[in-house]
């Protein structure tokens, strides 16, 4: 029975024999989801106490998404207090090109790694409003990536806004996306974009938390 399980193991990469002693260790597999398990651990570490200010100076429903493939995971949330929210839950998944956060964490790919994904992909409606061509998402996602944060409206699902920006680990990746959504009846035009400073200041300061250190700007630029 155990000769199995450690074949098993060894098959799937999780484990590699030795082949001079026969002897078994722990294969590069599993530091790699060791230190996924230690970046998501940080993550929430590092967001709590931001997503708690935020929510309670915006009134609004505050969110953390991560990508897979072509979606967003939520995996922090904080409810808005009012009486007329947004009812999701963590763990909920949407479509990354629907969604303010899936387009941030699309902008910052490496251009391979965006490439790869969007090869073959047909973008799926969700609303009249949802990006449908491959042009018009790679202009919005540069726009993003210039800019520093994305926003979505009527785009997931009608009636519904929300701006996001990007969260980066202490190599300067960006790891995760933090947003502010709320009803279009209070987040529309002008009033989306008062929370731009709320929401890229929150994602930056969950960044310095979890090690990241922004580039001293050079003299005489802005």
């Amino acid at each position: 029975t155990t000769h199995r399980l450690l074949h098993t193991l060894t098959v799937e990469k999780l484990l590699e024999q030795d082949p001079d002693t026969g002897t078994y260790r722990l294969a590069l597999t599993m530091h790699e989801l060791g230190a996924s398990v230690q970046s998501a651990i940080d993550l929430h570490s590092a967001a709590n106490p931001v997503i708690e200010q935020l929510r309670n100076i915006t009134k609004e429903t505050v969110q953390i998404a991560v990508l897979d493939g072509r979606h967003v995971v939520y995996v922090e949330r904080r409810e808005s207090p009012q009486t007329i929210r947004l009812f999701g839950r963590v763990g909920h998944r949407n479509d990354a090109h629907a969604t303010s956060t899936g387009k941030v964490l699309l902008a910052y790919l490496p251009a391979d790694a965006l490439d790869e994904l969007l090869s073959g992909w047909r973008l799926p409606r969700k609303t009249q409003y949802t990006i449908s061509d491959q042009a018009t998402l790679r202009a919005q996602l540069q726009a993003v990536r210039s800019q520093g944060w994305a926003e979505n409206v009527n785009e997931s699902e009608v009636g519904v806004a929300s701006i996001a920006a990007p969260i980066r680990d202490g190599r300067g990746v960006v790891v995760a996306a933090l947003s502010i959504a709320g009803p279009l009846t209070r987040m529309e035009g002008a009033t989306l974009r008062r929370y731009v400073r709320p929401v890229t200041e929150a994602a930056a300061a969950i960044s310095r938390r979890m090690g990241y250190a922004e580039p001293a700007r050079k003299e005489g630029t802005r």
